[in-house]
Formats: structure tokens, C-alpha cells, sequence
């Protein structure tokens, strides 16, 4: 985290896209600091994303930017509506979230110092992948300064030709507490006594590999208690994947979006994430807090973030993760033993007022620049 001498207070506008996960949590949790702080909080997004998330019911302005998660001949308009947004506003600072909002707030060209915060690598190939990189190249040179979420994306930004880059840490704002009980959550499943709830929550999209997930759950059928795998999320893979757990009669159940995670953790066995990559993994962050035994696959920012607090695998390996699964279920002192680091790991992480501290910082670095560069 960078220090500052003197606390912010200015004005800032946020940008992002269509989000029902980490970057639209991310976001809400600066609105709530920031704004704590005695800043002047403008959101800029989807309204969808603001009824999600209740940027505007926190207490920050909010202005319709309709950005959505695949480019195309709407960000025309979202480019105009967020000139309109910035148009004869006070703004200091304004700071995109992700790329889709950071390549808008590019064409946009504003006026203010243009922070982008990176949390998602580009994982598309052929001429998809070749237009993100493009992208990706935009966004590096508009930015005043960019904030990866893990040290990779921050040398990504840097290779592309990033003006100025560091890590911005991204903390999972703290859960609620749990509203049921253990035994209440598992209810809701019919599990019987000693069944193992497997969690994982996030969006259903191909970066997820829940695919992987639902081919080692075919392969718990056999074991006695089978466990029982729900994923808590939405997004465009639902059907495919609601097929083929059909087709394997797998105990994997799609729950759609859900605003229980902390009661989901508090029947849940064991949390499982098989992403392709992550960064800071909201839902990893979260597990870990809760004292769940964590499955992860070590891509990304993960390694450093769960340190020994998790059992890594690779990616896209069914083996690796049937073989993890079935190891930590038949060893009660091993499945302990990972429930009691978690807690121990996360102690060690930036809190959301870290985080807010380290974006203010960030904030009123590029400001003092601006001044200096008009000076």
C-alpha cells in the first residue's frame, strides 16, 4: 500500500460494466469507504448492476452507462453517455473497473486522470483473442495509472506499454454472518446425515471450468456417502452445463444467483474453485475467512493469496481434482487441518479500509501529477 501525507477528498467518478460478482462487490465496497472518506462518489454502469450491487442506495450519485460484458456497435452509445456523465461535473479522479468500462472511459478521452483497475486476464484466442489484446493495448497507454489485481496482470499492463503500474489489491468486503444454521442449509439440499456439500460460487462462464467440476462429480457417485456439489451463480454457461449433469445424473445442482453465501459456507464440507485463472478470488477470500477447506487450482493470483491455506491443483485436471477431493473427505485431521489455516491466511490479507487507503493513495498520486503537469 502506498502512503499519502495528507487524506483525499475529491471527487471521483466509477466506471464498470455489466458485473454480478467480483468487480460489481469490488465497487460497492469502494462507494461505502470511499464515501466514508468525504468523497464525492459518482457510479457509472449498467442500471441493472446498480439494482445488484445498491450503489445509489449507499448514497453515491448514479448515471446510467449501459456497458455490456461483450464489446460490439454499442459502445458507441456507452462512450456518448459517459461523456454525458462526466459533462459539467466537478470530477477529479475517474477510475475504471475491468476492462469492457476501462476501454469506454478511454474512447471517452475525460478530462481527469484515468485509473484503471485490471482484474481479469484475457483468456480468448484466435480473432477474439486478438481484438482483447487490442484492447488491452488501448487501455494500457490511455491509463494514468494502472492497478492489477495480481502481479501478472500488472506485468501484463507494463509489457503492453502502461504508462505507470503497480498492485491494487482487491479484499472481499466481509460477509454477514450466517442467518441459518448448518443443519438448516443441508435441509434445504435433503442431505443425509454425514453426505459431504460441496461449494462453489461465482459466474457460470467457460473461465470457470465447471465443466471440470461436473465430470469429478459423476465420478463421486460411487462413493459412499456421494457428496453433493451446488453451484451458486448465473451467467451463460447454465444451460450447457444443466445438460450435461443431466446426461451424467451427477449430484451437481445449479442454485442460480444466491444472496446466502455465508449461510451456503456454513453448510458447506469443502469449497471448490477450478478456474482457468483468477486473480483475487472473491469466493477463495471468502472460504478461507469462513474456516471452509479450500480446492483450488493454482492459476493466477491464487498461489500467493491462499499461500498453505489451500490444496492446488492444475487446471482443467479431472484427476487432480477427483484425486484431492477423495484424499481430504477419507481424512477428517487433514480436512481440520486446512478449516483452521484458512482463517490463520486470511489474517494476513488487506482489509477493505486497507484497500479504500491504497485507492485514495492512488488517487492522490495521479491528481498531484496532473497538477504538476499544469503547472
Amino acid at each position: 500500500m502506498t502512503d499519502t501525507a495528507q487524506p483525499w477528498h475529491g471527487s471521483v467518478a466509477l466506471v464498470l460494466g455489466s458485473s454480478t460478482g467480483g468487480v460489481g462487490q469490488h465497487v460497492a465496497s469502494l462507494v461505502r469507504g470511499l464515501l466514508a472518506a468525504g468523497c464525492r462518489v459518482l457510479v457509472c454502469g449498467p442500471v441493472a448492476t446498480d439494482e445488484l450491487f445498491g450503489f445509489s442506495v449507499a448514497g453515491a450519485e448514479f448515471f446510467s452507462v449501459e456497458i455490456p460484458a461483450n464489446p460490439g456497435p454499442q459502445d458507441s452509445s456507452a462512450v456518448r453517455s459517459l461523456r454525458r456523465a462526466l459533462a459539467g461535473r466537478d470530477v477529479d479522479v475517474v477510475h475504471a473497473h475491468g476492462l469492457r468500462a476501462a476501454f469506454v472511459a478511454s474512447l471517452a478521452r475525460p478530462a481527469a486522470p484515468l485509473v484503471v483497475t485490471w482484474h481479469n486476464a484475457v483468456l480468448a484466442r484466435g480473432l477474439r483473442g486478438q481484438a482483447s489484446a487490442l484492447v488491452e493495448r488501448i487501455v494500457a497507454r490511455a491509463a494514468t495509472l494502472t492497478l492489477g489485481a495480481s502481479e501478472d496482470l500488472v506485468a501484463r499492463a507494463v509489457s503492453l506499454g502502461a504508462r505507470a503500474a503497480r498492485l491494487g489489491a482487491v479484499s472481499a468486503p466481509t460477509l454477514a454472518p450466517a442467518r441459518r444454521t448448518r443443519a438448516a442449509v443441508r435441509a434445504e439440499f435433503r442431505l443425509p446425515p454425514g453426505t459431504p456439500l460441496i461449494l462453489a460460487v461465482g459466474r457460470l462462464h467457460p473461465q470457470k471450468r465447471y465443466d471440470v467440476l461436473l465430470e469429478a462429480a459423476a465420478r463421486w457417485r460411487g462413493l459412499k456417502p456421494a457428496p453433493v456439489v451446488v453451484v451458486a451463480g448465473s451467467g451463460p454457461s447454465y444451460m450447457v452445463l444443466a445438460q450435461r449433469a443431466s446426461e451424467l445424473h451427477a449430484k451437481f445442482y445449479l442454485l442460480g444467483h444466491r444472496h446466502d453465501v455465508p449461510d451456503l459456507l456454513a453448510g458447506a464440507d469443502l469449497a471448490v474453485i477450478t478456474s482457468d485463472w483468477e486473480a483475487r478470488q472473491l469466493f477463495a477470500q471468502e472460504a478461507l475467512r469462513a474456516g471452509v477447506p479450500l480446492v483450488s487450482t493454482a492459476v493466477g493470483g491464487l498461489p500467493e493469496l491462499v499461500g498453505d491455506a489451500a490444496l492446488l491443483i492444475a487446471p482443467g485436471d479431472v484427476d487432480a481434482l477427483d484425486t484431492a477431493v477423495r484424499g481430504l473427505l477419507a481424512d477428517p485431521e487433514r480436512l481440520a487441518d486446512y478449516a483452521a489455516r484458512g482463517p490463520r491466511q486470511a489474517a494476513t490479507w488487506p482489509t477493505e479500509e486497507d484497500t479504500v487507503a491504497d485507492v485514495l493513495a492512488a488517487y492522490s498520486s495521479v491528481t498531484a501529477g496532473a497538477r504538476a503537469g499544469q503547472g
